[in-house]
């Protein structure tokens, strides 16, 4: 501005001689208010550009959670192949005890008279008291085994998905899954078949656990913040299928319930043959091969066979690689257990204490499907969103000892109605714990992490009917609860469950902070960051953005 108003010009250095004219006072000024303008116009620009993007994000996030998932390609063949399943599934669980009872009673203990479904429990002859233990016994083991050999395989078919795909695995998980339906059909019409064949086609399921890689094909495709509630869907549709599936057994003989069964499984075969798509991204997929191709060239046949025996084993590793999957893996510990035991042993046991009928089954199994709906469709996304997965998971455990309590206490029917009803509020559990771990793992280890939690989970599922049964030993000769009190064991579990849910570090177990669509949103905020107030470097540029972590933190490391 001095040089402006003017001066002298001898004073001048040459370098200032050798300058462009001066411009006047007032052309100083225009400039200086037209750059003033436009820093208000570019800075008005990038403001208007954040406010877009918030707003972008925001109508993402009101968008319709449901219209979503079913506009998707894969969860809403998933959820209808569930609900197939469990309404297949669903419709023998009320007649199965009896069928294998009377079974047991005639080919090991020599019984020859009345179907012994037909006798009450004070009636029923010595012959048919034992089959029933017989029974118990032999579903037990199939438990036990058909948990053991998902606890080998379970991480290791989940590894497979990532890159082989999610269908060709459910196909070979669901044919699995039609030999126990098969053998039940075969055993009544063959009268000297024996129900081990049963059992063990029961067991071989475990080889293949369908459920975890369905889990898997929704994390493909469903962003973040959504998949609890999209994985509660999936039990939803879980729990619809039994809802009406015990009203079968009132409707047909055993021998007809068993072929409808069988109907039904098939059908749903030929659906994911024909209409389940493949939902794993080629690029994931090959990610995922990369990411395990550590075979050497010159690798001799015996450490080939070496590394394929520990494969199972390494592929669990994943459970300890931090603090939050060593707690999640507590949990599935603790709560497998229980439900476990509720699932095989509930039904025998309603039925031999407190003369349960196929009629008190049906109705059991539609509350059971009935609140696990209202539960799962319509509690879970706005608890979720609420307190987020951390404080669900502790609510559900809580409800778990309550509605244990309540089967160990009861001496009437109504009492077990309302334990059913408040036991489904335990079903929070499952897809919150299962979207956290998905939330945690890169997006080519989905199948790896759900399949190594099922591994865990199947390990406790085999342990648990096995330890309620030997309280049930210890006590079923006591005084009240007497029998019961394997539940009120199963309750301590539950409560051990919850302790370690309240350990579970809120920033990882917590999705309400993140966006909907997660990708697009981590990927441009180091592009808004650059425009408006970004970090900067010495040479004054934008330095880079680190966007290789999560918003969980380092738990991808």
């Amino acid at each position: 501005p001095r040089l402006a108003m003017g001066g002298n010009d001898h004073e001048l250095s040459e370098p200032l001689l050798a300058m462009e004219p001066l411009l006047p006072l007032h052309a100083t000024i225009d400039i200086e208010e037209e750059e003033a303008l436009a820093r208000e116009r570019h800075y008005s620009i990038l403001d208007r550009s954040s406010d877009t993007a918030e707003n972008d994000t925001a109508a993402a996030q009101n968008e319709s959670f449901l219209k979503s998932f079913f506009r998707s390609k894969g969860p809403p063949q998933v959820i209808f192949l569930c609900m197939l399943l469990a309404l297949s599934l669903g419709s023998t669980v009320g007649v199965l005890p009896a069928i294998m009872t009377d079974r047991y009673a005639r080919i090991n203990h020599g019984y020859t008279g009345a179907d012994c479904s037909s006798f009450s429990r004070d009636e029923k002859p010595a012959s048919c008291l034992l089959g029933s233990a017989d029974a118990q016994n032999m579903s037990a083991a199939a438990s036990f085994v058909s948990n053991g050999l998902t606890f080998v395989t379970s991480s290791l078919m989940g590894s497979i998905s990532d890159q082989r795909g999610r269908r060709g695995i459910m196909l070979l998980g669901i044919f699995l899954s039609l030999l126990a339906p098969t053998c039940l059909v075969l055993m009544q019409l063959i009268e000297k078949m024996s129900p081990n064949y049963y059992y063990v086609c029961n067991a071989s399921t475990g080889l293949v656990n369908w459920v975890a890689i369905a889990l898997s094909a929704l994390s493909d495709v469903m962003p973040k913040r959504w998949r609890a509630p999209s994985f509660g869907l999936l039990l939803a549709g879980f729990s619809l299928g039994f809802a009406f599936s015990p009203l079968l057994a009132l409707i047909f003989s055993h021998l007809g319930v068993s072929i409808f069964s069988l109907s039904l499984l098939v059908g749903g075969f030929l659906f994911a043959a024909f209409l389940l798509p493949e939902t794993l991204p080629p690029a994931i997929a090959q990610e995922a091969i990369r990411a395990r191709s550590r075979d050497p060239e010159d690798e001799t046949a015996l450490r080939c066979l070496m590394r394929h025996i520990v494969r199972p084993l390494k592929e669990l590793s994943i459970l300890n690689r931090n603090r939050l999957f060593r707690l999640l893996s507590a949990l599935a510990f603790f709560s497998g257990m229980s439900s476990s035991a509720d699932q095989s042993l509930l039904i025998y046991y309603l039925e031999e204490r407190l003369e349960f009928n196929d009629a008190d089954i049906a109705l059991l199994f539609m509350i059971f499907g009935l609140a696990g709906i209202f539960v799962q469709g319509v509690i879970l996304k706005p608890l979720n969103d609420r307190i987020g997965e951390k404080l669900v998971v502790v609510t559900a455990f809580v409800f778990g000892a309550v509605h244990n309590c309540l089967y160990g206490l009861a001496t009437t029917k109504s009492v077990i109605f309302i334990g059913v009803a408040i036991g489904t509020l335990t079903g929070l559990s499952f897809p919150t714990i299962s979207a956290i771990k998905s939330n945690n793992v890169r997006e080519h280890e989905q199948g790896r992490i759900q399949g190594a939690l099922y591994s865990l989970s199947s390990l406790a599922s085999a342990l648990g009917p096995a330890s309620l049964r030997f309280v049930y030993h210890l006590t079923k000769d006591g005084e009240w609860p007497g029998p019961g009190t394997m539940f009120l064991f199963a309750a301590l579990l539950y409560l051990s469950a919850s302790f370690c849910a309240c350990a579970l570090p809120r920033d990882k177990a917590d999705s309400r902070s993140l966006p909907v669509n997660d990708s697009t949103t981590i990927e441009s905020e180091p592009i808004l960051q650059n425009h408006v107030g970004g970090t900067r470097s010495g040479n004054n540029e934008c330095g880079p953005q680190d966007t290789t972590r999560s918003h969980y933190g380092s738990s991808l490391e």
